[in-house]
């Protein structure tokens, strides 16, 4: 499949590569170079794949690879699921798999939940509870790298150069600091880009290009879950 696909296969596989790719998501064999090897590995991501089924049944929507839903699983573009409404949808889902680390998985979470990769890295997953236990490094980083974030292209060599704000916490909330540059190694570029261009970055990879428009939903998103989680850890 070619990496620049817009449509909802395509947007999902570069996404979901990252995770895939350091053996944290989806089938062992990776998500294969045909559309149907990527809808046949959708399947098989644990985080990604439940909120697409649920998105899809609330929204009417046929295909949980549809464009819509995957973009607004990833990037948190509202398509009118009220969040609390998915949140119980989703612990229906995922309650009866979950293993005794994830007794966190209660109707608590509701006041957080969205239908989108931030809820599932900052909510669900149990990361955010181990800051303020005097190991914070290791846990910022994961939901840093885990989440998805947002920066501009300011240079091109044998790397690329992307300014982009990363996550913090003060041992109160969670914020984002000022914006610094991070370098991306050309394995990892997943597009093709330019300098000034507006990207997406998942762990090391760079994964996509943004709209103007994608960039205010992820920000909307992104600083609407860092305010929830941190009112659950500080209440």
């Amino acid at each position: 499949m070619s990496p620049e696909a817009t449509d909802g296969v395509g947007l999902f596989a570069r996404y979901a590569h990252a995770p895939n790719a350091l053996g944290f998501c989806g089938p062992p064999t990776g998500l294969g170079g045909s559309a149907a090897d990527v809808r046949a590995a959708a399947g098989r991501f644990s985080g990604a794949w439940p909120y697409l089924q649920v998105l899809a049944r609330l929204t009417g929507t046929d295909d949980p690879l549809d464009a819509r839903l995957v973009e607004s699983y990833w990037l948190g573009r509202d398509v009118g699921v009220d969040g609390a409404e998915f949140g119980a949808a989703l612990l229906d889902v995922i309650g009866p798999r979950a293993g005794r680390y994830w007794t966190h998985l209660t109707p608590e979470l509701l006041a957080e939940a969205s239908g989108d990769h931030g809820f599932h890295v900052f909510g669900v997953y149990p990361w955010s509870r181990l800051l303020g236990t005097g190991m914070n490094e290791h846990p910022l980083h994961v939901l840093d790298s885990c989440r998805i974030r947002w920066g501009t292209v300011t240079a091109l060599d044998d790397h690329v150069d992307v300014t982009t704000r990363r996550l913090t916490w003060d041992g109160t909330a969670l914020g984002l600091a000022d914006p610094a540059t991070e370098r991306i190694a050309p394995e990892y570029v997943q597009v093709d880009v330019a300098v000034g261009d507006t990207v997406a970055l998942h762990w090391e990879w760079l994964c996509d290009r943004l709209t103007p428009e994608q960039v205010a939903d992820l920000e909307h998103s992104t600083l609407h879950q860092l305010s929830a989680t941190t009112r659950r850890l500080h209440p």
